[in-house]
Protein backbone atom coordinates (compact mmCIF):
# COMPACT_ATOMS: atom_id res chain seq x y z
CA UNK A 1 0.00 0.00 0.00
CA UNK A 2 1.26 3.41 -1.04
CA UNK A 3 1.00 5.15 2.58
CA UNK A 4 3.30 2.88 3.92
CA UNK A 5 6.21 4.60 1.73
CA UNK A 6 8.62 2.32 2.59
CA UNK A 7 8.13 2.07 6.16
CA UNK A 8 6.31 -1.02 6.31
CA UNK A 9 8.82 -2.10 9.40
CA UNK A 10 8.26 0.15 11.83
CA UNK A 11 5.05 -1.05 14.01
CA UNK A 12 3.36 1.88 16.17
CA UNK A 13 5.11 1.97 19.93
CA UNK A 14 8.58 0.72 18.14
CA UNK A 15 10.69 3.24 17.88
CA UNK A 16 9.78 6.78 19.68
CA UNK A 17 9.12 9.37 16.96
CA UNK A 18 12.01 11.34 18.42
CA UNK A 19 14.03 8.13 17.44
CA UNK A 20 13.15 8.42 13.31
CA UNK A 21 15.82 9.53 10.58
CA UNK A 22 14.89 13.03 8.77
CA UNK A 23 13.83 10.66 6.12
CA UNK A 24 11.95 8.37 8.21
CA UNK A 25 10.33 11.25 9.85
CA UNK A 26 9.56 12.65 7.05
CA UNK A 27 7.92 10.09 5.01
CA UNK A 28 5.85 9.61 7.97
CA UNK A 29 4.51 12.82 7.85
CA UNK A 30 3.31 12.12 4.20
CA UNK A 31 1.91 8.80 4.91
CA UNK A 32 0.16 10.29 8.10
CA UNK A 33 -1.34 13.24 5.62
CA UNK A 34 -1.75 10.25 2.74
CA UNK A 35 -4.10 7.77 5.04
CA UNK A 36 -6.97 9.95 5.26
CA UNK A 37 -7.07 9.66 1.74
CA UNK A 38 -7.70 13.84 0.82
CA UNK A 39 -9.64 14.41 -2.19
CA UNK A 40 -6.94 16.64 -3.47
CA UNK A 41 -3.34 16.09 -1.84
CA UNK A 42 -1.11 19.04 -1.96
CA UNK A 43 2.64 18.36 -1.56
CA UNK A 44 5.04 21.00 -0.96
CA UNK A 45 8.30 19.40 -1.70
CA UNK A 46 7.73 16.23 -0.71
CA UNK A 47 10.98 14.75 -1.86
CA UNK A 48 13.30 17.67 -0.19
CA UNK A 49 16.17 16.29 1.80
CA UNK A 50 15.55 12.53 1.22
CA UNK A 51 18.34 9.98 0.07
CA UNK A 52 17.30 9.25 -3.53
CA UNK A 53 16.22 5.56 -2.41
CA UNK A 54 13.56 7.02 -0.14
CA UNK A 55 12.94 9.85 -3.08
CA UNK A 56 11.92 7.16 -5.04
CA UNK A 57 9.49 5.57 -2.65
CA UNK A 58 7.78 8.47 -2.66
CA UNK A 59 7.66 9.60 -6.13
CA UNK A 60 6.25 5.76 -6.41
CA UNK A 61 3.39 6.87 -3.95
CA UNK A 62 2.50 9.57 -6.13
CA UNK A 63 2.56 7.77 -8.73
CA UNK A 64 0.13 5.70 -7.36
CA UNK A 65 -2.21 8.33 -6.66
CA UNK A 66 -2.03 9.90 -10.17
CA UNK A 67 -3.19 5.76 -11.64
CA UNK A 68 -6.07 6.19 -9.39
CA UNK A 69 -6.74 9.56 -11.35
CA UNK A 70 -6.65 11.31 -8.34
CA UNK A 71 -5.12 15.03 -8.60
CA UNK A 72 -2.37 15.95 -6.88
CA UNK A 73 -0.49 19.75 -6.58
CA UNK A 74 2.77 19.23 -6.13
CA UNK A 75 5.33 22.00 -5.68
CA UNK A 76 9.01 21.39 -6.45
CA UNK A 77 12.22 22.75 -7.63
CA UNK A 78 13.02 19.81 -9.15
CA UNK A 79 11.83 20.60 -12.96
CA UNK A 80 12.48 16.99 -14.17
CA UNK A 81 10.94 15.70 -10.95
CA UNK A 82 7.91 18.13 -12.28
CA UNK A 83 8.41 16.16 -15.73
CA UNK A 84 8.59 12.62 -14.04
CA UNK A 85 5.48 12.68 -12.26
CA UNK A 86 3.07 15.56 -14.02
CA UNK A 87 0.31 15.66 -16.83
CA UNK A 88 0.21 19.30 -16.20
CA UNK A 89 3.10 21.69 -15.06
CA UNK A 90 2.44 25.54 -14.05
CA UNK A 91 5.66 27.41 -13.83
CA UNK A 92 5.59 30.71 -11.31
CA UNK A 93 8.42 33.36 -11.36
CA UNK A 94 7.84 35.71 -8.80
CA UNK A 95 4.29 34.75 -7.45
CA UNK A 96 2.71 34.74 -11.48
CA UNK A 97 2.08 32.24 -13.63
CA UNK A 98 4.51 32.52 -16.57
CA UNK A 99 3.80 29.41 -18.30
CA UNK A 100 1.48 26.11 -18.35
CA UNK A 101 2.92 23.01 -20.13
CA UNK A 102 0.36 20.15 -20.61
CA UNK A 103 2.16 16.34 -21.14
CA UNK A 104 0.98 14.01 -23.32
CA UNK A 105 2.90 11.77 -22.06
CA UNK A 106 5.82 11.17 -19.06
CA UNK A 107 8.66 13.62 -20.45
CA UNK A 108 6.53 14.80 -23.62
CA UNK A 109 4.90 17.54 -23.68
CA UNK A 110 2.80 20.29 -25.90
CA UNK A 111 4.15 23.64 -26.62
CA UNK A 112 3.95 25.68 -23.61
CA UNK A 113 1.12 28.41 -23.06
CA UNK A 114 2.05 31.78 -21.56
CA UNK A 115 0.38 32.92 -19.18
CA UNK A 116 -2.99 34.07 -18.97
CA UNK A 117 -3.12 38.00 -18.80
CA UNK A 118 -2.39 39.34 -15.43
CA UNK A 119 -0.77 35.61 -14.03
Amino acid sequence: QETHLGLEDQRPGQRHPLGLSWGEAQRAALARALVLEPEVPFLDEPTASLDPESAAVVEGAIRGLREKEKTVVLSTHDPSQAQRLADRIVRLEEGRIVEVVELTAPGESTPPRPAPPGG
